[in-house]
């Protein structure tokens, strides 16, 4: 594949404009911690909004819903369109808790919650294992996305690929701090889309596949198209869509999907002027990210069936590939060598945005974490704003080359996908419980964290075999032998739930005043907090500060009717592409009409949040 000058001048043109943005904004980020990792908490909710999605529109996202697809079929994109039930709950249950707590990063909830040493435990330690373990993971993934892209694009060793990507994002990322990634992130968003989108027509009619109608008649592609899993393969049914929807979306931990919020998405909750554009941004972002954006990606997928049918081609294709790099995953870049100039340099630019967008999201966040919750808290409490800047700046490099070191070592991203549900499995539930439940303590927290992640190692040990040695020992036979590999999320799920339940009834709860305080201050609502409620009242304090409704059942009717709205639109979008035309009009009417109901619905909800 060879780039001519066009291409290059508009890749070169894109690096620029987003290096001069975080340039620009750099003097004023880089005046205390609040404009370096929330912007002041000034933003509209529709600049947040558009930055949730080009955060998620990633490098590895395209391979990961490639793999999906030539591995388990369009169905099985089950698995992340789930987390749509958590992305729902989270607009319309806990944007405005999260707005109202008025913390600098989801970390400082802890000790809003809770108290004394557990919840600083709590909130240091998590700072870490998710700001570095976990984000090093997720940085990880991404880079080795890129790896691919570059290997087969451009020629790029994995090492070149990680060093000019990983140079470029760091010193913006370090610069610029949160205001410089949300105002280039509504720039890599519509470079993003439009390369996608465009990538995806031409692919599509490139002479190999023939159109749309050619390629869902494809001997290779007709078996992959269902939305929904094979009912009569019970163990596909289970794994690809009973078990996402019944337990993994409340149940897993998993970034940008958080039961009851966090991470970057709390990071962006927490940046907005207020609960209106907080809620506003993060429903925003769920339309565009589950409605509007799978297709283009879908398509291609599809196609590569047709062009590269199984990993051999893919090799043949590209022999200068490394072999611990192939996968299925690479045939989206296999085919993206495909397009003419001027639309290659275009999804360059746009793969390029993509990765830029979710590495200085990863890194910012990953480094409000380490900044605010462990170097302050642990490290140096009187340390001044300019050090923490600093400090700021330094991990968001650290974190980087972390992430780039074990990108080299990485096969695939689909395993890295499954492992990081994984080790979240079974800690959801306390993320959500914790606003609306007072016998929620710190306790509860750290035993579903640790047993999450020991129950985890053990059940996964075949998985992490393969990722590091390459093969699975005689340890992963045996656990393959007694966990069916769709049994082991439930399994996790619950031995890690009779675990944290048992620790919250084994351990006293929060004290009264830091109760009373947090309720005060978020006003949660709910019977899970009338016996607080009644005992302040009781000794003469009023807690509540408004007697407006509990809004979570009208949150929960809003949540369900969202979820058929979007999932209406999703799926709508690909039986028009199929051709399908009377089950697309039925579900084109299923989304105005749900549309109509939530609309009503949100007018009464909007009442009792704002």
């Amino acid at each position: 594949m060879q780039l001519n000058t066009l291409d290059y001048g508009i890749i070169i043109c894109f690096f620029i404009i987003v290096l001069v943005i975080g340039i620009v904004v750099s003097k004023k980020s880089g005046k205390n911690t609040s404009e370096y990792f929330l912007s002041g908490r000034s933003m509209p909710w529709w600049l947040l909004g558009f930055s949730m999605v080009a955060t998620t529109f990633s490098t590895d996202t395209p391979n990961l819903v490639t793999d999906i697809v030539r591995s388990s079929g369009v169905s099985g994109n089950w698995v992340w369109w789930a987390f749509l039930l958590t992305g729902l709950s989270t607009v319309f249950i806990y944007a405005k808790l999260w707005r109202k707590s008025d913390v600098l990063t989801d970390m400082e909830f802890y000790e809003l919650r809770y108290q004394g040493k557990p919840a600083k435990f709590l909130r240091g330690f998590r700072s870490i294992y998710l700001g570095l373990f976990f984000n090093i993971i997720t940085l990880a993934s991404v880079n080795l996305a890129a790896i691919k892209i570059g290997g087969i694009m451009l020629g790029l060793s994995p090492v070149e690929t990680v060093l000019i990507g990983g140079v470029i994002t760091a010193i913006f990322s370090a610069v610029g701090g949160f205001r410089g990634v949300v105002y280039t992130d509504f720039l890599l968003f519509f470079v993003a889309i439009v390369g996608a989108v465009g990538a995806a027509y031409y692919l599509v009619n490139i002479p190999e596949v023939g159109g749309v109608s050619k390629l869902i008649s494809h001997e290779n592609v007709s078996g992959k198209l269902s939305i929904l899993p094979d009912f009569s393969d019970t163990e596909a049914l289970i794994a690809i869509l009973i078990i996402p929807l019944a337990i993994q979306w409340w149940s897993s931990w998993y970034p940008g999907a958080e039961p009851g919020g966090g991470g970057y998405i709390a990071q962006r909750m927490l940046a907005a002027k207020n609960e209106n554009h907080a809620i506003a941004s993060t429903f925003f972002f769920n339309i565009m990210h589950y409605a509007l954006r799978p297709w283009p990606w879908i398509l291609v997928a599809l196609a590569s069936m047709v062009v590269y049918p199984d990993i051999a081609s893919i090799q043949e294709a590209f022999p200068n590939i490394e072999e611990s790099k192939l996968g299925n995953d690479l045939a989206y870049s296999a085919m993206l060598t495909r397009l003419p100039s001027g639309l290659l340099g275009l999804v360059l630019a746009s793969l390029g945005a993509a990765y830029m967008s979710t590495v200085s999201t990863q890194l910012n966040w990953g480094s409000s974490y380490i900044v605010n919750d462990f170097y302050k808290q642990q490290i140096k409490p009187g340390a001044s704003e300019k050090e923490l800047v600093n400090a700021g700046r330094i991990s968001t490099v650290i974190l980087m080359v972390a992430g780039a070191i074990m990108a080299l070592l990485l096969t695939n991203a689909l395993q890295l996908f499954g492992i990081l549900l994984m080790f979240g499995a079974g800690t959801g539930l306390v993320y959500i419980l914790r606003w609306f439940w007072w016998r929620i303590n710190a306790w509860s927290e750290i035993s579903v964290m640790f047993a999450a992640a020991i129950v985890s190692l053990v059940l996964t040990f075949s998985s992490l075999g393969d990722i590091l040695f390459g093969h699975t020992d005689e340890m992963g036979m045996l656990i393959e032998g007694v966990f069916p590999s769709w049994a082991r999320f439930p399994a996790i799920v619950v031995v890690t739930s009779v675990i944290w339940i048992a620790a919250t009834f084994l351990t006293k709860p929060e004290d009264k005043e830091i109760l009373n305080s947090f309720y005060k201050k978020t006003q949660p609502g709910g019977p899970g907090w009338k016996k607080i409620v009644d005992e302040a009242k009781a000794n003469g304090e009023n807690i509540v500060e408004d007697e407006k409704k509990w809004i979570v059942p009208s949150g929960i009717l809003a949540m369900i009717l969202g979820c058929i709205l979007v999932y209406s639109c999703m799926f709508a979008t690909g039986n028009w592409i199929y051709g399908n035309y009377p089950l697309a009009i039925g579900l084109s009417a299923s989304a105005i009409i749900s549309g109509y109901l939530l609309a009503r619905v949100w007018k009464t909800l909007k009442k009792d949040i704002l």
